[in-house]
């Protein structure tokens, strides 16, 4: 999130798009209320008449995959009306950068962007023009055609109301609702909000459907105001958190992104990290990498190496590899590693194609499961059509506390960062995760300094200081208070350092001291950090995350003392294009930051420096603004509608190119399996006919684990069901609780039938189209399976719920750029349960 749950009250309009708050976030949805309370208006656009929808003043409905073409319609709106911030976009946006002149756009070159190769772009035409100094050229008047303005609004001038309606099946006359609704906000006194969760993601062009919005909310201003921004409205209380702490394969914590096999040296790796820029006003924050990189490196290894060693230890990605998701299970598949930790999941229900998920986890040797319950990744073994016989898989169980029975920090997604308490202790056997953790490190520990290894020194050198030793300086319990202060980051030895914003002032620090803010580290190895941005969350005055002060000085929902916001307590980043040139705020009604005559006041400042200094507010872009153009995607500068791999259309109305062209099939020679198939890519498939997308339900969390065992949530969604239009039930002579049977080429799963008005039949380019959504909450265990964890004397009751994972129908199929699977838009069959 840029801005954060409460901030949300502040909006004027706000579009609930790719995601369902008052079923999936009920909480967070009273700040939507709030600010509806205020007099805003409230948009929702969702295949299905969700419960978002039922509390919206406008609804429209669209075919699920068709984002793009729906925002795009509201970029050429806004162009053609002229609804934009001018200033804004001038200013603060690169709107006015030269684009290279042989750049060319899909409407003039087959429908894809010029440079394409096989199935990945050379980015060579995707450039900026330069001077003889190499700054970028620039156009105020946004009147040449080579410059980033004009290329958008020829690039969208395709995107007319008429052909949207063709392809979203949205209705004309809502179209035009939303659009003159939501770009009424392009006034500085207006501001518009949306809220967006795995409807945006979970597709082919997911990122490229969150960058349209972005480029939306920058032509009309709303980016690093209070009550705008772009809102990911995540799925756990701590999903933020653990990507902050890099989980992801191709980050470090705080975002560094981790080294690759060609870059041999330190020096290396921190030149490639580091952009540089020839734009004379821009802050260009990530200038500090080489200060974050070691920092981190100490946080690993304090001073048992040097920082070169250090660098040498840590792991490096093939160049132009891929570890994520989908590539995991496939390489398990395929045999290319033996052992597996499903720590806090569950992918044989989670994961997109679940049936070769299970199949993949058969050709392990050994696989160990952590998670509170017994659950069907533990027990693919004995799951739906596997002979335990000839698996040669060998499960071990730890079972872990859950957050209650665990001290420790979350942070949320408005990225802030609270301290939660242990309630109870964990029952049995189980172990919070950091002890679990602790206790293979030591044993990893002990097997290298007996028998060696390759590498070794990348163990036997690390840090680990996370509790009280014994007289062997072994750790039994970990302390997450110690956890938490090497986060923050301390000084390594005593040094005096120029206070980084006040020139010729320094200030003392002794070894052992916490490190202010990240603006204090350094690049020398004298500081540690294990993730930067949360610099300061344990500093001087203690475990920030902790505190709940509920003062609110700035009136617009801010409350500075109520735990921490990374980075440095910001609430709203790129605050400071709040402001305009001279530093007056656009909204006065409602500023984030104010200059009082000497200095900032409000939200914690941005970077933004005084008034008239000229400093552009996106300080962690090179260039300091905000990129309508964006050449760092695989899969093009500008967002562009291609259709899901699966579609019940037979061709792309924008385009000749009809899905993402550079998207990793795992159908073809090289890249996937046997196992892998689609239906409907190149034409239409009669056996699939319906689109189906997955989704959740308030009473169950992700695939069940910690909610199938509970009787009152069980009992109001005791399983598996497909929710339907009238119109589709009548067609296939299905009745409402009625068992059927939905299909895909991958698998098929039962389920009962729910026939309701949320689904309406869609009219695409003048054919009918159904839709169908199911849950993707459940699995094929049926009963609590946890002795391990509660012990033999266990009486909870038994609790039964009916039908396996939805993700038994999905395709292996990824966004161009995550690799995030597209489970949003997939066809299928619905037949009633005993007809074939």
């Amino acid at each position: 999130m840029t801005n954060h749950w409460i901030d949300i009250r502040n909006s004027d309009v706000i579009l609930i798009m790719g995601s369902n708050p008052a079923a999936n976030h009920p909480i967070a949805f009273k700040w939507i209320t709030a600010a509806m309370e205020k007099g805003a208006k409230l948009i929702c656009v969702d295949p299905r008449f969700t419960q978002s929808a039922s509390k919206a003043h406008i609804y429209a409905p669209l075919r699920s995959g068709t984002d793009i073409a729906f925002l795009g319609g509201m970029i050429k709106y806004i162009l053609d009306n002229n609804l934009i911030h001018e200033e804004y976009v001038k200013n603060y946006t690169n709107a006015t950068f030269l684009v290279n002149p042989a750049f060319k756009l899909p409407g003039d070159n087959k429908g894809v962007f010029s440079g394409l190769q096989g199935k990945k772009y050379d980015k060579a035409t995707w450039s900026y023009q330069t001077d003889g100094s190499g700054r970028i050229k620039k156009d105020m008047s946004m009147k040449n055609p080579n410059c980033v303005f004009q290329l958008l609004k020829k690039h969208y001038d395709r995107y007319n109301v008429d052909v949207v309606m063709r392809i979203t099946g949205t209705p004309k006359e809502k179209l035009i609702e939303v659009y003159k609704e939501y770009a009424s906000t392009y006034k500085p006194d207006k501001v518009a909000n949306i809220l967006y969760a795995m409807g945006w993601t979970q597709h082919t062009v997911g990122t490229q459907n969150i960058r349209t919005m972005c480029i939306i909310q920058l032509l009309l201003g709303n980016m690093g105001v209070a009550g705008g921004g772009v809102q990911a409205m995540r799925g756990e209380s701590n999903v933020q958190g653990s990507t902050d702490a890099g989980l992801l394969f191709h980050i470090w914590p705080g975002y560094l992104g981790a080294p690759t096999a060609s870059l041999k040296t330190l020096k290396e790796f921190n030149e490639k990290r580091t952009p540089k820029t020839k734009e004379p006003n821009s802050l260009n924050w990530w200038k500090n990498f080489p200060k974050y990189s070691a920092s981190f490196l100490r946080a690993m290894y304090g001073k048992n190496a040097t920082l070169e060693e250090a660098y040498s230890y840590m792991p490096k990605l093939d160049d132009g590899a891929n570890y994520s998701w989908l590539m995991i299970f496939d390489q398990m598949y395929k045999e290319k590693f033996t052992g597996f930790f499903a720590w806090g999941m569950n992918p044989a229900c989670s994961g997109a194609h679940s049936n070769k998920v299970r199949q993949a986890l058969t050709k392990l040797d050994w696989l160990v499961n952590v998670n509170l319950f017994d659950n069907e990744t533990g027990s693919f073994w004995r799951g739906p059509g596997m002979d335990p016989k000839k698996i040669k898989t060998e499960v071990f169980m730890l079972p872990c506390a859950s957050s209650v029975e665990k001290e420790g920090s979350i942070s949320n997604s408005g990225r802030w960062m609270q301290w939660r308490y242990k309630a109870v202790n964990p029952p049995g056997v189980a172990l919070p995760d950091a002890d679990i953790m602790n206790e293979l490190y030591y044993k990893l520990k002990e097997l290298y300094e007996k028998d060696g290894g390759p590498l070794k020194e990348a163990v036997l050198k690390m840090t680990w200081n996370y509790g009280k030793k014994d007289a062997a300086g072994r750790v039994h319990h970990i302390d997450p208070h110690a956890i938490a202060r090497e986060i923050n980051g301390f000084f390594l030895e005593d040094k005096k350092v120029e206070n980084p914003t006040k020139k010729g002032e320094f200030k003392e620090f002794k070894k052992g001291d916490p490190v202010p803010t990240f603006a204090w580290l350094q690049d020398d190895g004298s500081t540690s950090s294990g993730t930067w941005i949360y610099c300061g969350s344990y500093a001087d005055k203690g475990n920030m995350a902790a505190r709940r002060g509920t003062k609110d000085p700035s009136g617009i929902g801010l409350y500075p003392e109520w735990a921490w916001a990374w980075p440095v307590n910001r609430r709203i980043i790129y605050n400071g294009a709040s402001v305009d040139l001279k530093g007056k705020p656009w909204d006065v009604k409602c500023p984030v930051i104010v200059w009082d005559g000497s200095k900032w006041v409000g939200d914690v400042p941005d970077g933004v420096g005084d008034p008239g200094a000229g400093r552009p507010p996106f300080i962690m872009k090179p260039d300091g603004v905000a990129s309508i153009f964006g050449p760092g995607l695989a899969d093009g500068p500008f967002p562009e509608h291609y259709e899901p791999l699966e579609c019940p259309v037979e061709q792309n109305l924008l385009s000749p190119q009809k899905s993402n062209p550079v998207i990793v099939r795992f159908d073809e020679p090289g890249v996937g399996s046997d196992i892998d198939t689609y239906s409907g890519v190149t034409s239409c498939d009669p056996r699939y006919p319906f689109i189906c997308s997955t989704y959740r339900v308030s009473e169950h969390w992700q695939t069940g684990v910690l909610t199938r065992w509970c009787p009152w949530l069980a009992e109001m969604q005791p399983g598996m069901f497909v929710e339907m239009s009238r119109e589709l039930a009548k067609e296939r002579g299905i009745s409402n609780g009625e068992k059927v049977i939905v299909k895909s080429p991958r698998g098929e799963v039962e389920a009962t039938a729910i026939v309701t008005p949320r689904f309406k039949p869609f009219n695409i380019d003048g054919n009918i189209i159904h839709q169908v959504g199911i849950p993707w909450h459940f699995g094929w265990i049926t009963q609590p399976r946890a002795k391990s964890r509660y012990g033999p004397n266990d009486k909870r009751p038994e609790v039964f719920t009916a039908g396996d994972a939805a993700n038994l129908l999905t395709p292996t199929i990824g966004d161009a750029n995550t690799m995030i699977p597209e489970s949003k838009a997939f066809m299928v069959n619905v037949v009633k349960k005993g007809v074939k």
